[in-house]
């Protein structure tokens, strides 16, 4: 018996590359398709607008201070209790301010401080902040 020589290159085994390529692009199209239908979880981030662009000239607090025998001092003058909305709403018709600074003795009485603050948020300012003085 004569053994055949494989001497042509065209007997060669081949290995088919088309099977193999249909199913990398079958894994490409799905891993595009479920990517673009999945939502990122986190949270939603509500960002303050832009004040500046809406105010023509920058807002200056109201400045009340109570001295250690409980007078209120607004403007640089004395103001009685029921007077704060009175005055507070006047100071607010003749300038552009939505903030007040309490600045309270460490001496006066906690209740007149809670007062005033309530009678500042009545005549229409709702950014009350208590200035304290740090001890040192």
């Amino acid at each position: 018996m004569k053994r055949k020589k494989h001497t042509s290159a065209e007997d060669e085994a081949q290995i088919d590359m088309t099977p193999m390529l249909d199913i990398v692009f079958i894994m490409l199209i799905f891993f595009i398709v479920t990517t673009s239908f999945v939502k990122e979880k986190g949270l939603d981030v509500n960002r303050p607008e832009d004040n500046q662009a809406k105010n023509d000239k920058p807002s200056k607090a109201l400045s009340i201070r109570i001295d250690a025998d409980g007078t209120i001092m607004m403007g640089g003058r004395e103001v009685d209790i029921r007077r704060v909305v009175a005055n507070t709403q006047t100071y607010l018709a003749e300038n552009n301010t939505d903030s007040a600074a309490i600045q309270a003795h460490e001496d006066s009485e906690h209740g007149t401080v809670v007062e005033v603050m309530n009678q500042v948020k009545i005549a229409g300012i709702d950014k009350v902040s208590v200035l304290v003085k740090k001890k040192s």
